[in-house]
């Protein structure tokens, strides 16, 4: 009796500990999210189901194109794409991404770009990033609510960099 009763007791703390861990884990450094809503297509679908990897912003900063969530000002938490880095001149003219004057070429909108019949995929705009924040954008530029009508980003509102779609099962991949 009383060996059955250590076993258990042994069970019982291997239990305690593993969900420990794995509390540690969805809270510190990897979270489940599930994309709400169309601003990220054709990228990413209404309803993926993703991974948060909230290391990486813990030892480096976000980068250009990187996919981010982070807590919008409507208490909301939002996934888009970083455009813009700190101190950065962003413009957009003629449907074209130009950064401190420089053309970048955004190869994730070429679905949408052959697709629109008239008028442009990005309206013109110009902007520059002030310190310690961030541009960002939906892929789905026509319906996106971004930085265009939220303003910047802090860097600390920056939850971490999604990159892997786990679900549904056929879209299983990494995004970069």
């Amino acid at each position: 009796m009383k060996k059955r009763k250590s076993d258990l007791w042994e069970w019982l703390k291997i239990i305690v500990v593993a969900f420990i861990l794995a509390g540690c884990i969805r809270y510190f450094l990897f979270t489940p999210i599930i994309v709400d809503g169309y601003s990220m297509m054709p990228t990413l679908e209404n309803r993926d189901r993703m991974i948060v990897n909230r290391i990486s912003y813990l030892i480096g900063e976000p980068k250009r194109f990187d996919i981010v969530v982070f807590h919008a000002p409507e208490k909301k938490d939002y996934i888009k794409r970083v455009i813009g880095l700190p101190g950065d001149h962003i413009e957009y003219k003629n449907d074209t991404l130009y950064i401190n004057g420089k053309k970048y070429d955004e190869p994730y909108l070429d679905q949408y770009k052959k697709s629109i019949v008239g008028g442009t995929l990005t309206e013109p705009f110009s902007v520059t990033v002030p310190e310690g924040h961030i541009f960002v954008m939906g892929d789905n530029r026509r319906y996106s609510k971004d930085s265009r009508h939220i303003g910047p980003i802090p860097i600390d509102s920056v939850i971490g960099k999604a990159n892997l779609i786990y679900w549904p099962l056929e879209d299983f991949r990494i995004i970069h």
